[in-house]
Formats: C-alpha cells, structure tokens, sequence
C-alpha cells in the first residue's frame, strides 16, 4: 500500500475500503471489478492503483482493514473483562454476529475471504486465517479462568473444535445453495457450546 493512502481523509478511506468490500463480497476474486470498485469509491481506476499498486494488495489491505474494523468492535473492555471460557466465546459471537448482519458486504466479504479457494491470494489467506485465529485466542482468553476446565481438557482444541464446527456449518450451507439463516446459527451455536462445557468442565462449574 502506497503511504500516501493512509494520508487522505478518514471518510474517503472507508469509502474506497467499502467499495472494494462490496465488491470483493459480492463476486469470487478473480471476476470482481476493480473498475466498480473505483466507480464505488468515486475515484479513477488510476488513482485506485497508486494507492493500492494491484488487485492482490487491494484485497489483502481490504482483509485488514476488516480484522481491525471488527476487533475494535468486538475486543471491548466489556468482553475482555469475562473471565468464563464458554461466555466470552458467546459473547463475541453475538457481537460479531450484531456487527455483521448490519453490514452485509461485510459479511459477504468475511465468508469469501475466510473460505477462499484457488484464487491469487487463497493460499496466503489461508495462512493469514490461521495466525489471526492463534492470535485471538492468546488476547481475547487472556483473563480466562481454565481452573473450571477438567484436568485431561485442553481449551485450545475445544477453541479449534468450535471453529471447525462453524466452519462445516457455513459448507453444508454452500453446499446446499442456501443463504445463512443467522436465527438458526445462533441457536445451533448455543447448544454446541452447552456441549462443549458439559463435556469440558468440572461437574462444580456445570
């Protein structure tokens, strides 16, 4: 990204990461537009890529900028300040899930980005998916009290757990050509984490 980007207006960031989000979210990669992006956004297609020198780094600075937009969101002194394992996974869900479903080229961007395949930037994405994951757990479990968790229990495999789950989830709804139905998640969500802490803690803390 060229420096000169992070000098504009506040407003007129958002706008070309926006547009960009939009689109990205709409179309797979490779037939995302970014002539529409820069029609989007009110700028030249030029002027596009001076700030951003090609469509890989446009798509990975959009990425970014979606991490962060989201964990200023979520990461709040509120959340950070639970200290019960299943609750703040809970919690964080519901916020995401609040944020996301009022932007939806937010959330349409996210599903591609994270389930990207065979395209330019899907095997960078991938590994970028999987630092950020390591990366929430040791902030976000930071204040976690373990001491609830059965001694033969690892928290982090039932961290990894819950996102396989929804992950399968979010394929099966692919695969069978439906639109996510967030009601529906959000109760499948709860009862898999009632599960989990069955399974996972200490009969006291059941």
């Amino acid at each position: 990204m060229n420096g000169r980007f992070k000098e504009l207006p506040e407003e007129k960031q958002r706008a070309i990461y926006n547009a960009a989000m939009e689109v990205f979210g709409k179309y797979e990669y490779k037939r995302a537009s970014t002539d529409l992006i820069a029609s989007k956004a009110g700028v030249s297609k030029g002027l596009l890529f001076y700030y951003f020198h090609n469509k890989k780094e446009l798509y990975l600075a959009v990425r970014e900028y979606l991490i962060q937009t989201v964990t200023e969101a979520v990461a709040d002194s509120e959340m950070l300040a639970i200290t019960d394992f299943f609750e703040l996974i809970t919690c964080a869900a519901k916020k995401k899930l609040q944020m996301m479903t009022k932007n939806p080229y937010l959330m349409e961007f996210a599903m591609r980005s994270f389930y990207s395949e065979k395209d330019e930037v899907s095997d960078e994405l991938k590994v970028l998916n999987i630092e950020q994951l390591n990366r929430n757990y040791s902030v976000y479990f930071n204040n976690v009290d373990f001491g609830k968790f059965k001694e033969n229990i690892e928290p982090g495999s039932i961290f990894k757990m819950l996102i396989w789950m929804v992950d399968g989830y979010m394929h099966e709804q692919q695969m069978r050509g439906r639109h996510e139905n967030w009601n529906e998640f959000e109760q499948m969500f709860a009862g898999w984490m009632e599960m989990f802490k069955r399974i996972a803690y200490k009969e006291e803390y059941i």
